[in-house]
């Protein structure tokens, strides 16, 4: 090749390794030199760029390159007025576009390698000022609409509150009170209520529910599973149905005249429908839609969200929102992606709830934690075996489940042992649900379709096949199925040696702590906020620069600097918008 011919002097980019011939470097990036150029070392550090396939460092680096030429003005670059800008002291967005692009020799690279360095700073200020910008405009424009004033006289829910065989904790009554108070508005309420497993988040929604049909109105209840929306149906039919409100199913199973019969209750204005995505389909009209629970909200996707929102949407008036997670949120997490919802925390327990103790072990002492299973069964108490696949597969984890199930059956005579998985029939799947929490069966093999919405108090001890391959959140849900009653109650994390450092850091996580936000935290740290809140399927704007673990510090001032800018300089507002999020900006917070 001509342009390598001996003699041809070149600056060359790659990893270093001895080969049989010697130093040897493996499809380095590389610049050929003029020959006046001396040592071939430019006035700058050379970035390294992320690429794809058919754009390679050099291209891009020219384009870049062209753009930084082409940077405008400091005057004309920067949106952000000078005079707030400048109590902040950090640099203005012209230099630090060209110190991140153009790193001068003798920069401090562990602050660039770490993400801490001013000029960095810099850029992720503005793109969380963005972001944030985006969701208090949303929220700005949803609360100018109307909602139905949700004010009935309570009986209906001092009826419930009566009934219930439980005392409701003191933080259960406090957010039901703020609910109470969002929906006796006419502006929509946009609630977000965050509780660890077992907080007793579905009272809550209960108590919501019949605010809105003492008021008639309608109110649906929407998750993202069959198996937890069944729970909540279950849960809602024994509270509700005594005190003559009963819920409408409808499930994506249901079909032919059972589908017809439910969207025509739903549609000529029965009080209560819950359901999964199937609420969102075209054919499902409500008749007067007050307010839409959805659950695990971060599951859903935004079109979905927004889908099930519009459902409400007549004569002007659209439904009041609330939005319920059993994954814990941390507050960083929290002040960026929803800033344009009101957060509410249930942050107690009920009495009586004990501590799970949890324990990792290798898959080489199987049989012991078998032993352990046959103990505790014969001591009258029940165990989960919950099998799980590195490959997302329906077919593949129900096979995984199939062997385990066999294998148990054949270790444990005398123990009945059932099985659950994704791809059992609806009717089966209940069946064996019924029957393990009637202690009719002592051991569930399932998937991790029971990672929510299962309460079963005497189950007691839980095990987790390939728990290394699991993140954090998945596991303490998982975990969540057992400290349901008054025993004492395990949990144990079998998994395959060797450990990598990221599932060790997550298995030694699990065993020090079952504090669900000092979990999520953790969980923020390893995975980062894109799969924490699942926005790599969901939709939400994932940041860019910014990484809000990292750049938490700089929220504050984020949060005073939108709403000075909202204020003052509404038409920067929209700029900053364009430019850091473009059309996706519609979708944001949705």
């Amino acid at each position: 090749m001509a342009q390598l011919a001996p003699g041809t002097r070149l600056r060359c980019y790659g990893e270093v390794r001895l080969g049989g011939n010697g130093l040897e470097i493996v499809h380095p990036q590389y610049q050929r030199l003029a020959e006046d150029e001396i040592g071939g070392v430019e006035a700058s550090l050379t970035p390294i760029y992320p690429t794809t396939e058919g754009l390679g460092q050099k291209r891009l680096a020219g384009v870049v390159a062209r753009a930084l030429d082409r940077l405008p003005p400091v005057d004309e670059l920067e949106l952000i007025p000078a005079d707030l800008l400048a109590p902040l002291g950090i640099a203005d967005l012209r230099q630090a576009l060209l110190t991140v692009h153009r790193p001068p020799p003798d920069v401090d690279r562990d602050l660039l390698a770490s993400g801490i360095h001013p000029a960095q700073r810099r850029l992720a200020f503005e793109e969380l000022l963005a972001q944030n910008l985006i969701l208090k405009r949303l929220r700005a424009r949803i609360r100018s609409q109307t909602a139905p004033r949700l004010a009935g006289a309570g009986r209906l829910r001092a009826a419930l509150i009566e009934r219930l065989p439980f005392r409701l904790t003191g933080a259960q009554r406090r957010v039901d009170g703020e609910i109470q108070a969002d929906l006796g508005r006419t502006q929509p309420m946009l609630r977000l209520v965050q509780g660890d497993v077992g907080s007793g988040k579905t009272i809550v929604a209960a108590l919501a529910a019949l605010g809105a049909v003492e008021a008639g109105q309608q109110a649906a209840v929407m998750a993202p599973t069959e198996l937890l929306a069944e729970q909540h149906l279950r849960a809602f039919r024994g509270w509700l149905e005594p005190l003559g409100v009963t819920p409408v199913w409808l499930g994506g199973k249901v079909t032919g005249k059972a589908r017809a019969a439910a969207l025509e209750a739903v549609a000529s204005g029965s009080p209560l429908v819950i359901g999964t995505h199937a609420l969102m389909q075209e054919g499902v009209r409500f008749a007067r839609l007050g307010l839409a629970i959805i659950d695990e909200q971060h599951r859903f996707g935004v079109h979905q969200r927004l889908a099930l929102r519009d459902k409400g949407r007549t004569a002007g008036h659209v439904p009041h929102q609330l939005v319920m997670t059993a994954t814990p949120i941390p507050r960083t997490l929290a002040m960026t992606q929803y800033a344009d919802l009101d957060v509410s925390v249930i942050d107690e327990l009920p009495p009586g709830r004990t501590p799970v103790q949890t324990v990792a072990i290798s898959d080489a002492r199987r049989h012991e934690v078998v032993e352990r299973i046959r103990a505790a069964c014969t001591d009258g108490r029940q165990a989960y075996w919950v099998c799980t696949l590195i490959e997302e597969s329906g077919q593949l984890e129900a096979q995984a489940a199939e062997v385990a199930h066999a294998e148990l059956t054949a270790a444990l005579p005398g123990l009945r042992v059932g099985l659950v998985h994704g791809r059992l029939k609806p009717a089966e799947k209940a069946r064996a649900m019924q029957a393990f929490a009637a202690g009719e069966l002592q051991v569930l093999v399932a998937t991790t379709v029971i990672e929510v919405g299962v309460d079963v108090p005497n189950a007691s001890l839980m095990v987790i096949e390939n728990a290394e391959r699991l993140g954090l959140a998945q596991l303490h849900q998982l975990r969540g199925r057992v400290g349901r009653g008054s025993r004492a109650s395990s949990c144990v994390l079998l998994y395959r040696p060797p450990l990598g450092a990221l599932a060790r850091a997550r298995l030694d996580t699990m065993r020090e702590t079952c504090d669900g936000f000092r979990i999520a935290e953790q969980d923020l740290r390893l995975r980062g906020p894109g799969e924490v809140l699942g926005t790599r399927q969901t939709g939400q704007i994932e940041l860019r620069v910014a990484d809000v673990v990292r750049d938490a510090g700089l929220l504050p001032d984020v949060h005073r600097m939108a709403d000075r800018l909202a204020e003052t300089a509404p038409d920067r507002v929209e700029r900053l918008i364009e430019r850091w999020v473009g059309g996706a900006a519609r979708y944001a917070g949705a």
